[in-house]
């Protein structure tokens, strides 16, 4: 019987037995499938509200340094587990001298500090500040005696300075009028009859790829040094000095990437005005940058039209080795493709950034549950596995490995397992769920290095190389056409790769400028060898004061 309407007592009384059970029954169906519903909402709205909390705190949440720190740097996590905050405190007063200052603690400057940090630096002639000597008898009228100086010493800073080099090349011919002529030997122009020159072309670069500065605010600049260069001149000089002198020394460096085993790999969206499709499609630079264990690092960014793994097969070629990513779908269908020759080998601290996101989404109301939850169980396990690895870093790749099986392996094992035992614990959509989702669809990858000595278990390294171009890129927005991304990336390879081997961006790319001109018409090209950014014969004030 169905009961459309709400019957009085009169037409209850009036119902037999069996009647009244099929309502009752209906009445709990209804009920029950009500409760699903709220059950359901209830769940999609903790969802939601662990999201709404999750993006609150990446963009308005409060972030220290040491946060900022763990982003890049795999390290942070062990000391999370390794030392409490007195223990790290205490570990600190023993190894530093201190002073004390109400209210915090400071480091005092160990001593010789300052002159080892000031003995690179050019010295100016001394100003001597004396005494007349009138003066100096009316204060000592029974004479006096000369002290030694007392030397107080500052670093005074220079603005830019701009000035016209003309350089008068001195010709000379046969006195018989043979037309035997001859020109004295001078430095060679970078771009034709252009003003350019290396010094003021490796000043522009330095301020957009190292400085991060747009070519609006340096044409600014310029203009109030009265420095007519427009941003349109800068960025043609950029573009011929990255394709017809710099490309010459990436092909050495490409080389060099492909002779190591492990490669680094990330990419990040980038706006190209004129690329031939819609506004606002997204192209991509990538970056390829050798293992951490190199001495002599490589860092290679690659642009391109989109995020296809073709992308990355393409410039891997024929490298036979393993390839150290993010999660990302497109690496995984690559080594699919090379399967036996190609190995991707998985990053730890995105999978901790998962739990850690879990955690945020609790936001502050939720701060006793996140404690004991299973993400905050989840970040301590991988920050124990963390502080393992970080013990073997002065070992051999052989001796690294040994240990990872022993020690290591173990943990490994059973963190997956605990995972899988309470992966039914938490709802697959929340972001609990879908971090432990991402982590067993990525165990394969995430297990790599146990088998590799050489492996990391992260992709700091190649974080690292192109965070400068993302904080590039958000300051000068977008590049006008194709041939100025692929200039721009050249430009970040030379740039990133003198940085990851100690040196001066601009005075490397300087050097560069002074010395690949003067070889263009030279058919043998050994001359690369000597610029690369490991050479012995790069002069000194290439180089950055070892610390």
């Amino acid at each position: 019987m169905e009961n459309k309407q709400a019957l009085n007592p009169k037409e209850l009384k009036q119902l037999d037995k069996d009647e009244l059970c099929r309502m009752i029954l209906d009445m709990q169906q209804t009920v029950q499938k009500k409760e699903e519903i709220i059950a359901a909402n209830e769940n999609r709205i903790d969802i939601l509200t662990q999201e709404v909390k999750l993006l609150r705190a990446q963009r308005f949440g409060r972030k220290s340094e040491a946060d900022d720190k763990e982003e890049f740097d795999g390290k942070q996590m062990a000391m999370e587990f390794t030392f409490n905050e007195t223990e790290a405190a205490a570990d600190t007063a023993e190894k530093d001298e201190t002073v004390i200052v109400s209210g915090h603690t400071r480091k005092r400057r160990p001593k010789g500090k300052i002159e080892e940090d000031l003995s690179r630096l050019p010295k100016a002639e001394p100003k001597h500040f004396r005494m007349e000597e009138d003066e100096l008898q009316k204060i000592f009228p029974k004479g006096y005696q000369e002290l030694p100086v007392d030397v107080v010493r500052q670093v005074e800073h220079k603005p830019a300075e701009y000035y016209v080099q003309e350089y008068h090349v001195h010709v000379y011919r046969d006195r018989e009028d043979s037309g035997h002529i001859v020109r004295a030997a001078a430095p060679k122009k970078l771009f034709g009859k252009g003003l350019a020159s290396p010094s003021l072309v490796s000043g522009i670069m330095n301020g957009k790829f190292v400085n991060a500065l747009p070519l609006y605010r340096i044409e600014q600049e310029f203009e109030r040094n009265d420095v007519p260069i427009s941003r349109q001149t800068m960025a043609n000089w950029m573009v011929m000095a990255s394709e017809r002198y710099f490309s010459l020394l990436l092909d050495c460096l490409k080389r060099q990437l492909f002779t190591h085993h492990v490669i680094h790999c990330d990419e990040t969206p980038m706006l190209v005005i004129k690329d031939g499709r819609k506004t606002k499609s997204k192209s991509y630079m990538w970056v390829y940058r050798s293992g951490i264990l190199d001495p002599h690092p490589v860092v290679i960014f690659d642009y391109r039209k989109t995020r296809h793994h073709s992308h990355p097969q393409e410039f891997l070629g024929d490298f036979n080795g393993v390839l150290v990513t993010d999660g990302f779908e497109a690496y995984h269908k690559l080594a699919r493709l090379r399967s036996g020759e190609l190995t991707i080998a998985g990053c730890w601290v995105h999978l901790n950034r998962k739990f850690k996101d879990a955690l945020k989404g609790l936001g502050k109301s939720g701060q006793n549950t996140a404690a004991g939850s299973i993400a905050a169980e989840a970040v301590r396990k991988i920050g124990e596995i963390f502080a393992l690895d970080n013990t073997l870093d002065e070992m051999t790749s052989e001796k690294r490995l040994q240990i990872r099986k022993e020690t290591l392996k173990p943990e490994v094992d059973g963190f997956f397992a605990w995972l899988k035992e309470h992966r039914s614990d938490v709802t697959l959509k929340s972001l609990t769920g879908k971090a432990i989702t991402y982590a067993l669809n990525q165990e394969e990858y995430l297990r790599v290095f146990l088998d590799d000595g050489d492996v990391p278990m992260e992709n700091n390294a190649a974080e690292r190389a192109i965070r400068p171009f993302c904080i590039g890129k958000k300051n000068w927005v977008m590049s006008n056409t194709i041939h100025g991304a692929e200039a721009s990336g050249i430009a970040y390879s030379i740039v990133e790769t003198a940085k990851a081997n100690g040196l001066k961006p601009y005075e490397y790319m300087k050097y560069l400028l002074e010395v690949i001109p003067q070889h263009m018409d030279d058919t043998n090209l050994d001359f690369l060898d000597d610029l690369l950014p490991w050479s012995n014969t790069l002069p000194e004030k290439c180089r950055k004061a070892i610390k």
